[in-house]
């Protein structure tokens, strides 16, 4: 993987723990609706783009919130990111999601889901945000999280300023899964030993490559395959007694996957 895929802050890793790690998918998993939203709405404040297009945005998030994302429509805010970003710098976007993590993100964190990404790192492993959201805005959120570092999807850059053109791809649905053991293989992790979590069916590749996959918040996909496949499923989005569910998860950590894993094998496949 070209160095510039990702970014990483380091952590402590306890020796028993070593070669594992976890994963977490951010719209809708770690934070509540989209993040690349609330750049947009940063951008717009600042007169980066009209009205128009800062209402389609808007749209965009409400759909997203209320059914998950689809295909098309992460395609869509993709094409239309590139287009508002061209020409602007790199300096600008990491000193904007400075100011956006500080306004929006950090409000819409899911206490539950944030509580399991700390509960890993008590215990020695590694974690690292795995999103679509551009690399620098991932890495800012992974930054204040304490986390160990992120994946994201990274702009072309020229003269310090981006041409509104990919490096790759944008990282989502499969192009995670290869991102990930893209990084396995640098960092020597043994995915079987790994944990990932998303909200998404899109994500299934990246949710199929580690021993531990968890649903979160997911949608009506994830859900049944989480269903079908004895995969434990979160859900944040009730209020403060789901948060507090998340809290009690993730104090019990990898214990609470390795007695649903083995109930699972015991009873077997569901009905």
């Amino acid at each position: 993987m070209p160095q510039e895929t990702f970014a990483a802050v380091p952590t402590q890793a306890a020796p028993q723990h070593l070669g594992e790690a976890a994963f977490f998918d951010v719209d809708n998993t770690l934070m509540r609706g989209a993040s690349l939203f609330h750049i947009g709405r940063k951008m717009h404040q600042r007169g980066a783009f009209t009205l128009t297009q800062a209402a389609g945005f808007a749209w965009k998030q409400f759909k997203f919130v209320a059914r998950g994302e689809s295909i098309d429509d992460v395609h869509s805010v993709r094409d239309s990111a590139l287009t508002l970003a061209a020409g602007i710098s790199v300096a600008d976007i990491k000193a904007l999601g400075e100011e956006v993590y500080d306004e929006r993100i950090a409000s819409r964190i899911w206490p539950g889901a944030r509580a399991l990404a700390q509960q890993h790192l008590r215990v020695g492993r590694r974690v690292w945000l795995v999103t679509a959201t551009p690399i620098e805005v991932a890495t800012v959120i992974s930054t204040r999280l304490g986390l160990t570092g992120a994946l994201g999807t990274v702009g072309e850059v020229a003269d310090g300023h981006y041409t509104g053109h990919l490096v790759g791809d944008i990282l989502h649905g499969p192009a995670k899964a290869v991102a990930v053991q893209a990084l396995a293989d640098t960092e020597g992790l043994d995915l079987q030993r790994c944990w990932a979590y998303s909200d998404s069916f899109n994500d299934v590749p990246l949710l199929s490559l580690v021993g531990h996959p968890v649903a979160i918040n997911p949608d009506a996909r994830l859900r049944k395959h989480a269903k079908d496949n004895n995969w434990p499923v979160y859900d944040f989005r009730s209020g403060r007694r789901a948060a507090t569910l998340g809290l009690k998860a993730a104090t019990a950590g990898g214990a609470v996957y390795g007695l649903w894993r083995g109930y699972a094998r015991i009873r077997g496949p569901r009905a």
